[in-house]
């Protein structure tokens, strides 16, 4: 062991030194088992609509803009400005881009990388705000094998970002009661946090690190590091948004604090509306396994409200969701942030139980064995997986046989959990952790994880067919009630959506003009000189036939 090291930290004993090193070996194991979830078969499956497919081609148009024109900047969707959110991850993306191609690999590449280092960084904030190691770890597998955070994490969008900085920020925080030159980097995350997702989320964490301070350590909050580090974080936000309105006029602040960020919280934007308890019912539908610890764990941290990590995890997840549910825009990806704060709270619990089944601490005399009801719950989850067994193996056409041996995987897991459960070991705790990987990993070697692309049809066949018959640049028209971002990027083509009344009088007006229609369109459209490009998953490209005599 280098003894320079004590010279640097004269206060670190051996024994805090020993544990230091611990500390990274499970940070380095935490970000391999995260790495082998979040890349593998990222670009196995195709780019989805909506936020994918527009996040990409912006990427792309910046990967492809002449050196010096400051596209990284200035970036545009379809050639016109975007002003929907702050070119960070789109930036990371051209890189990537520029480095090893286009492709749905490089697309998604920095979300997942972004995502599979918060668990690790998780790791680290439950070790700061618990003390201990059992509750940090636990906190940072749940966190892990949270279904959407494996999932929605790994997409071509911003929300791997949105975790990497959110939990980032609160380990400045946290960091900070005991250096408080940490807190210079809060800052410096509130405006990486800005640039990601915009001027709403800075705000919303922001004020949620507030709150925290206030509660737990008031005194910081009039630390001139706090003040300097919130100024120099938000200068960059404030220089790309002077830069925008320079450029575009007041009218760019307009669409993009206004309409694309502070209307969400009244308007339903584009329609993604639901009730107040749409986020509610997103946690029931994907909460399992961890659902069935969430009661205990959130009045377990109730009951220690005293404590940092308790505060922590009621502040951030309750008033994250209080937020989110009272927007009027809702988006499945919106509750992404709430998980590391579930994952505290759950990991905190977790470890009571894990001690509880050791019997080591004299604080638990009277402990009696865990709840049978929890055998009771994992036994139903078995069954409701053997029933996908029995779906996916002999019901489905085709057999969907990947699926089944999944839902096998799920199955003897939980009736695993159940039985260890019923003899009171605590193991059952590293069955389940170990059993939903497995399922998770299988999930993603699968061509379901990203099961959103089966709501319509495969878009790579049509993009290939434009791509072939339409020249460089072409608009296309098309039936299709509403956009498809992918099929841009795919196409490298512009294609709108157009009523039939209005395709009908483009191909009145225009000698050539392209128009991709659906059966139905292409049969009640009176279209004259028709000539048909190619047909591909139910779509035809047409045009008109320059020389009928022909």
């Amino acid at each position: 062991m280098d003894d320079s090291r004590f010279n640097q930290s004269p206060w670190m004993t051996p024994r805090s030194l020993d544990s230091a090193i611990i500390d990274r070996y499970w940070s380095y194991g935490l970000l391999v088992v995260a790495l082998l979830l979040l890349l593998v078969n990222l670009g196995g499956l195709p780019l989805r609509d909506w936020d994918e497919g527009t996040v990409a081609q912006v990427a792309k148009e910046i990967a492809q803009a002449p050196a010096g024109s400051l596209r990284w900047v200035f970036p545009t969707l379809i050639g016109e400005p975007y002003l929907n959110k702050p070119p960070l991850v789109h930036t990371l993306m051209a890189i990537a881009f520029r480095l090893w191609g286009v492709s749905e690999w490089t697309a998604r590449l920095p979300g997942a990388l972004f995502t599979a280092l918060s668990v690790p960084l998780l790791y680290a904030l439950g070790r700061e705000v618990f003390g201990r190691r059992p509750p940090a770890l636990f906190a940072a597998l749940v966190y892990l094998t949270t279904l959407q955070v494996a999932r929605l994490g790994r997409l071509a969008m911003l929300d791997g970002a949105v975790l990497f900085f959110s939990i980032l920020l609160f380990w400045c925080v946290l960091r900070s009661r005991r250096n408080v030159r940490f807190a210079l980097a809060v800052g410096l995350s509130l405006g990486l946090l800005c640039l990601t997702k915009g001027v709403m989320l800075g705000l919303l964490m922001g004020a949620i690190a507030v709150c925290f301070l206030g509660w737990d350590t008031p005194r910081l909050l009039s630390q001139p590091y706090l003040g300097w580090g919130v100024v120099l974080g938000l200068l960059p936000v404030g220089l790309w948004y002077g830069a925008q309105w320079q450029q575009y006029g007041v009218e760019a602040l307009n669409l993009n604090l206004v309409n694309q960020t502070f209307s969400r919280i009244w308007n339903p934007v584009e329609r993604n509306d639901g009730p107040p308890w749409y986020y509610a019912l997103e946690l029931l539908k994907y909460g399992i396994p961890w659902l069935v610890f969430w009661p205990m764990a959130l009045q377990n941290a109730w009951d220690n409200r005293g404590l940092g990590w308790a505060k922590l995890s009621l502040l951030w997840g309750g008033l994250y969701f209080t937020a989110i549910s009272l927007m009027a825009t809702k988006l499945p990806w919106y509750i992404l942030p709430l998980y590391p704060a579930l994952a505290l709270a759950t990991g905190a619990q977790l470890a009571v139980l894990w001690e509880k089944g050791r019997r080591t601490p004299l604080s638990y005399p009277y402990f009696k064995g865990y709840s049978i009801g929890w055998a009771v719950l994992f036994t139903l989850l078995a069954i409701a997986a053997l029933g996908g067994v029995f779906f996916f193996s002999a019901l489905t056409r085709p057999r969907e046989t990947d699926l089944a041996f999944l839902s096998a995987v799920v199955c003897l897991t939980m009736l695993v959990v159940a039985l260890l459960v019923l003899q009171h070991n605590p193991q059952f705790i590293s069955v389940l952790l170990w059993g939903t990987y497995v399922a998770l990993m299988m999930l993603m070697l699968s061509p379901h994880w990203n099961w959103e692309l089966a709501e319509s049809y495969p878009v790579k066949p049509v993009a290939a067919l434009i791509q072939q018959q339409t020249p460089p640049g072409e608009v296309i028209y098309t039936s299709e009630p509403g956009h498809r971002p992918s099929l841009i990027f795919y196409s490298d083509r512009p294609v709108i959506p157009q009523p039939l009344a209005t395709l009908e009088n483009l191909w009145q007006q225009n000698p050539q003009v392209y128009l991709l229609l659906d059966e139905a369109a292409l049969q009640n459209l009176r279209l004259d000189n028709v000539r048909s490009l190619g047909r591909a998953e139910g779509w035809t490209l047409v045009t008109r036939q320059l020389h009928p005599a022909e």
